[in-house]
């Protein structure tokens, strides 16, 4: 039995008892085969939320800081995070962007299921803002389709994306859209217009499903504003 078994046979019991979180749209995430899953990201335990209701193993990236605790809780961190499927990458140094792209390509050229937030961080007022082109990059380079998705109402159960999630705090939603097929752009993966295309046509249906007000500049640069 795998870890991402054991870990949705004891979490997931928890999550729907605590949380009755919806599911819709699930159906549209094809069953095997490398599929990019693109959505909004307002909290930390999206990414905990993410895995626990698909159907499939989702991969993404994590920072290495989360894997590295010591003492029994670091462990316990490291397993947990591990077994959701992330894989840490150091993101801070100067090549961490091209490192979090290349693991993601590995990640679909071997078949599997990717997931990726294309805002680059979570957003810092509840807004969706704008993607940046390595979602794009990812699905050119390995013709995998994207599957849009939202998350709505994880910002309520954990507000500011810090501390434990809070019970009672609503009710969470996680809507999937139908998969996009970007072949028509094959080989013209270094074309910033076709990358920024691309990015846009995601964050657009990302809009449309979460229901968010879209801002067209970098969460980063909100939060350093």
């Amino acid at each position: 039995m795998s870890r991402f078994v054991l870990l949705k046979m004891l979490a997931g019991p928890l999550l729907k008892l605590f949380f009755r979180p919806r599911v819709e749209g699930i159906e549209r995430v094809p069953g095997d085969g490398p599929v990019i899953l693109a959505g909004n990201h307002l909290t930390f335990i999206d990414s905990v939320i993410l895995p626990l209701i698909s159907k499939r193993q989702v991969f993404f990236i994590g920072k290495e800081e989360y894997v590295r605790g010591r003492g029994l809780k670091g462990r316990a961190m490291a397993w947990f995070f591990t077994a959701v499927g992330m894989v840490p990458v150091d993101r801070d140094g100067g090549h961490g962007g091209v490192a979090a792209l290349m693991t993601g390509r590995r990640i679909l050229e071997q078949g599997n299921m990717f997931g990726i937030y294309p805002e680059g961080t979570r957003s810092p007022d509840g807004r969706l803002y704008r993607g940046r082109t390595g979602i794009a990059r990812l699905t050119l380079m390995t013709g995998a389709p994207v599957v849009p998705f939202a998350m709505i109402g994880t910002d309520r159960v954990q507000p500011g994306g810090k501390g434990l999630p809070k019970i009672g705090r609503g009710r969470i939603t996680v809507r999937f859209g139908q998969p996009l097929d970007f072949s028509r752009y094959e080989g013209m993966d270094r074309d910033r217009y076709v990358l920024r295309a691309v990015t846009d046509e995601v964050m657009t249906e990302v809009m449309r499903l979460s229901g968010q007000e879209y801002v067209d500049m970098y969460a980063t640069k909100a939060k350093a504003a």
